[in-house]
């Protein structure tokens, strides 16, 4: 059938539109403790930037504290200074064997701040699914001029990716709710 490669084609970009946004998310520091606070953190390891989860293990053992465990205890200071210098506003501090990293509470403003850049996340991502659909349904209409299916076959198959982007959307939505309540609670 000629609309399996074009269902399959939406599906998968609007699934990556919405894995994208999640991880997007997931970057956004709110008053919690998470190791993807500090996935953008990069280490000079051997003369090479190096993801810091890649040299060390990232663990939360409270709500508000990160705490890394280089594999080489030669690599504290880098991480402590590559962590600084990812301007995360986060102040690491260490011991000799592990580097601490506590969470500081939001300040109202910040928290709005953080809601504004999750909204235009969640929207970008939102508008990424709709660009899918459109060219969806472009390449379904032009399949119906070219008589490769009928009028019938076309609007059936332009209402299942409206039903796909409803879906993708609402995921989108979802993911923007929790967030929201993340950055509100404390």
């Amino acid at each position: 059938m000629a609309l399996k490669p074009v269902f399959k084609d939406a599906d998968e970009r609007m699934a990556k539109s919405v894995e994208h946004v999640r991880h997007e998310l997931a970057r956004v520091r709110t008053g919690r403790a998470t190791p993807a606070l500090l996935d953008t953190v990069k280490v000079d390891y051997y003369g090479t930037q190096t993801p810091l989860n890649q040299v060390a293990s990232i663990s939360t053992p409270e709500a508000r504290l990160l705490v890394i465990q280089p594999w080489e205890k030669r690599l504290i200071g880098d991480i402590e200074k590559a962590i600084l210098q990812a301007d995360l506003g986060l102040n690491p501090s260490n011991d000799g064997n592990v580097v601490r990293v506590p969470i500081p509470e939001l300040s109202e403003e910040r928290r709005q701040d953080l809601l504004k850049l999750v909204k235009k996340f969640c929207e970008e991502g939102r508008i990424a699914v709709r660009n899918v659909r459109r060219e969806a349904n472009d390449a379904i209409k032009k399949l119906e001029k070219a008589h490769e299916i009928s009028e019938d076959n076309s609007h059936d198959a332009i209402n299942e990716i409206q039903e796909k982007t409803n879906v993708h959307i609402k995921e989108i939505d979802d993911l923007y709710a929790i967030k929201e309540k993340e950055i509100l609670e404390d």
